[in-house]
């Protein structure tokens, strides 16, 4: 697994969101962009995330960002996450993972003491230059708005 380092350019990417629309990393030119990857929907931590992504939305709008999440679920899937949740924000279907494996997220995983392959949650902030900014490798689930405005705050205090 090869995690994109901060300070690097975002690999480009393209995929489907939860409507069938295709959408590419280059759709957000000259925007700061939280990508968040999470590994699946309607579960009980990315439910938290996704939820207080929605709940400070305006604000993190505010501060110039765009929100994508990304998941090895399919469209149909995220549609039904989105509607039962009300986010306002794009969730890529990612089910062939060819932009979990560009950003390093997939790799393996530990529970009750069995080892198995998924997602590994992590969101990385991208900047308008199209740079990896800062890169969260274990996101705080229901705080994880906050940790955003934080970090991104402390990078730009002149």
């Amino acid at each position: 697994m090869v995690l994109i380092e901060e300070g690097r350019k975002a690999p480009a990417f393209k995929g489907k969101d939860q409507n069938g629309k295709t959408v590419s990393l280059s759709d957000f030119k000259d925007k700061n962009i939280i990508l968040y990857f999470y590994p699946q929907d309607d579960t009980p931590g990315c439910t938290a995330q996704a939820c207080n992504l929605r709940d400070h939305y305006g604000l993190l709008k505010n501060k110039g960002f765009e929100i994508i999440g990304v998941s090895p679920d399919e469209m149909t899937k995220h549609k039904k996450f989105e509607n039962k949740y009300d986010l306002p924000f794009t969730l890529l279907a990612d089910p062939e993972r060819k932009i979990i494996e560009k950003y390093g997220v997939w790799g393996e995983k530990s529970m009750y003491g069995k080892k198995y392959m998924g997602l590994i949650r992590t969101t990385f902030i991208i900047d308008s230059k199209g740079v990896v900014r800062k890169v969260f490798s274990k996101p705080k689930t229901k705080e994880h708005s906050q940790e955003i405005l934080e970090a991104w705050n402390s990078m730009n205090k002149k």
